[in-house]
């Protein structure tokens, strides 16, 4: 339990730091980067639930079918950060900016193959 929580933990702070530094080398701009984004965060959080495994007690070996569960449902975050807010302005999750939005979804698709 305690080794999944500090996994959680260096997943949203490496997936946030790494991310940005990241996306700070793609020449991308405008809505396509944020979808890129969250390509680049999954992989980012993958790969430090692999080096986590190795290291930490009582966390197991992520296989690919996290990495896709992690990668599908932040390229949902993104899709709906994209195209609902400008169409719907008064929903309260709009306010959360969309690259923590992204980060949220692919640490939610982590676990939620676990």
């Amino acid at each position: 339990m305690l080794g999944r929580l500090v996994l959680l933990l260096m997943q949203i702070a490496g997936g946030y730091f790494l991310g940005n530094i990241a996306m700070g080398y793609i020449p991308i701009r405008g809505d396509l980067s944020l979808f890129v984004y969250a390509v680049v965060v999954c992989v980012i959080i993958f790969l430090i639930g692999v080096v986590a495994s190795q290291i930490v007690k009582d966390v197991s070996i992520p296989s690919t079918h996290v990495l896709t569960s992690s990668l599908i449902l932040a390229l949902i975050f993104a899709l709906v950060w994209t195209f609902v807010p400008p169409l719907v302005p008064d929903i309260p999750w709009s306010k959360v900016p969309d690259r923590w939005a992204v980060l949220i979804g692919a640490v939610l698709g982590y676990f939620a193959k676990r």
